[in-house]
């Protein structure tokens, strides 16, 4: 399963970004689909994140409410929609699949990444 992500950007605080994260040479059917970050200084989060058939998700504390994950009808797309970004929001994002199912484990692939920045 490769991975592709986009989206990224520079963007004033309070603006809104989307991220999409594209799966190639096959789907997301049965797999979790994470969205990660890694900012300035710090080690690698994540951000959010959907598991396959019931569509559960999860955001860190500092998203809620602001960030939102879905998955594409045909299984081939997973979306991170950004709004009220800050600046502590800025760091590398990429998304990875996991074939467990399970947001907490089981990665295996890892897309290249997207620049996210956030001017104050």
């Amino acid at each position: 399963l490769r991975i592709v992500e986009s989206g990224g950007g520079l963007v004033q605080s309070g603006g809104t970004l989307r991220l999409s994260c594209a799966a190639l040479g096959q789907t997301f059917e049965s797999h979790a689909v994470g969205w990660f970050r890694r900012a300035p200084g710090k080690e690698l989060e994540m951000v959010s994140c959907i598991r396959p058939h019931d569509k559960v998700s999860y955001y860190m504390d500092s998203v809620k409410g602001r960030f939102a994950i879905s998955r594409d009808n045909d299984e081939k797309t997973v979306y991170l929609q950004m709004n009220a970004l800050n600046p502590e929001d800025t760091g590398h994002y990429s998304c990875a699949a996991s074939p467990m199912g399970s947001c907490f484990g089981g990665y295996e692939s890892y897309g290249q990444g997207t620049q996210v920045t956030v001017s104050s």
